[in-house]
């Protein structure tokens, strides 16, 4: 019999590790060729990992949980008749190194400087008691923080995560010695500050789910990050309104889909950002990091009241039949929870349409580390003053605001401000005779 090691396998630019959810197969049983063997998630994207072989599940290197690196193994397989492949490794290869982990940590967790024990109810790894003793954190310092693991066990990035933001918590002044400087995450698990809430009646308490917890971390990491400011525009669409009208029943015919205003509005960014190239920006400390492509990032609520950002890359070379397959694809996807993790990565700057919930404007989080987001509210029918060559005339107008949240340590308001009016002028001069 030969053993075959199954390795995480690449899932997109950027994307170096992912958690694993869940096992789908145990010990012992076979797995065909092709068959989903585990779930894991990334930033914020579920996948399953079908098996590269065939064979029986005799190890399995990580738990639920745990975080697994691209290219790392992850469990190994018992293949019949000693079918020998280029991943075929010796029996004891596996088990070694798991051993030389096992000695460092159990190196860890006798060192007499370790102070934290498991003589409590909650338990604490091996990694976590040690990262606690190096940063002079004591058990009722470590008691105070949240654990996101299976039955709310503290995880490395939990402890990440706190050790980021300690000396800034409640859970700080227990101990305010001295510390090293704390390694850094791609996203931060969101810290929990007990509240003390009031007995209401018949109220029902209910975790977040897993989706919920990051874009709480996300979302509160963009505003401890990013100045945050606000411009507004108003935009009269009413040429691409009757222009949509127009073409969308043929367009549905031909193509089998359907045009919205999404597209068209993702169009006009596209132009603006070559007109204003340093929204188009990302903030690496005091480097400045300006991206030639525009990979727009379309924010899509999904039907269990998720948000997820789906990015149509290189923007700027799609024309609107091609910007528009791109956002149904995507939308269509997210909705199904097909998405892959390529398909959220790499984003320079995003558009959420508010207007879908019937908002006339929004004020956006920065998608970070991005520096814009722009906001798209509903299209009304409005009285509106028009100026003509026989004088001003109130005419009923389709109106739409735009708002555009951006960074000001590195965006201005002349800059944030010009850059959202260029994209509503682009709009209002939008061509009644395009062709699609």
């Amino acid at each position: 019999m030969a053993r075959i090691e199954l390795i995480m396998p690449k899932m997109g630019e950027s994307v170096s590790e992912a958690t694993i959810i869940s096992w789908i197969k145990e010990i012992g049983e076979m797995v065909e060729l092709d068959e989903t063997i585990v779930e894991i998630a990334t930033d914020k994207v579920d996948s399953e990992v079908p098996s590269t072989h065939e064979g029986k599940l005799v190890e399995k290197l990580f738990e639920a949980d745990d975080v697994v690196q691209v290219g790392e193994p992850f469990a190994i397989l018992e293949t019949e008749g000693g079918k020998d492949t280029p991943t075929t490794t010796e029996p004891a290869a596996p088990a070694a190194i798991k051993a030389v982990e096992q000695a460092v940590i159990d190196t860890m967790e006798n060192n007499t400087t370790t102070t934290i024990k498991n003589d409590g109810d909650r338990f604490y790894s091996p990694l976590v008691r040690s990262m606690a003793s190096e940063e002079g954190i004591e058990m009722n310092e470590l008691e105070t923080i949240h654990g996101t693991g299976k039955d709310g066990r503290v995880t490395k990035s939990d402890m990440v995560a706190y050790l980021k933001t300690r000396g800034t918590s409640p859970a700080a002044a227990v101990k305010t010695e001295t510390r090293k400087a704390a390694p850094t995450t791609k996203e931060a698990e969101p810290i929990h500050t007990p509240v003390n809430i009031l007995n209401t009646g018949g109220a029902e308490v209910v975790e977040m789910d897993r989706m919920r917890k990051l874009i709480s971390a996300h979302m509160t990491m963009s505003k401890s990050t990013s100045a945050h400011i606000t411009s507004f525009v108003e935009a009269d669409m009413t040429n691409i309104v009757n222009w949509r009208n127009s073409v969308k029943v043929d367009f549905k015919k031909r193509e089998g889909q359907n045009i919205t205003f999404t597209p068209i509005i993702i169009e006009a960014m596209a132009k603006a950002v070559k007109d204003f190239p340093m929204i188009n920006v990302s903030v690496d400390g005091t480097n400045i990091h300006i991206h030639k492509n525009v990979n727009i990032g379309m924010a899509a609520a999904l039907s269990d009241g998720n948000l997820i950002v789906p990015v149509i890359k290189e923007t700027q070379n799609k024309n609107l039949i091609g910007i528009t397959k791109a956002v149904n694809d995507l939308a269509t996807r997210a909705r199904g929870g097909e998405l892959k993790p390529d398909d959220i990565q790499g984003g320079t700057i995003t558009m959420t349409n508010v207007g879908t919930f019937g908002n006339l404007m929004g004020t956006p989080i920065i998608n970070q580390p991005q520096v814009a987001i722009m906001a798209c509210g509903v299209i009304k029918k409005k009285p509106v003053v028009l100026e003509t060559a026989e004088g001003d005339v109130i005419a009923i107008r389709h109106m739409m605001f735009l708002s555009l949240s951006y960074d000001h340590r590195v965006v201005d308001g002349a800059l944030g401000g010009q850059f959202v009016r260029r994209v509503a002028d682009y709009l209002e001069q939008f061509d009644k005779t395009t062709i699609v």
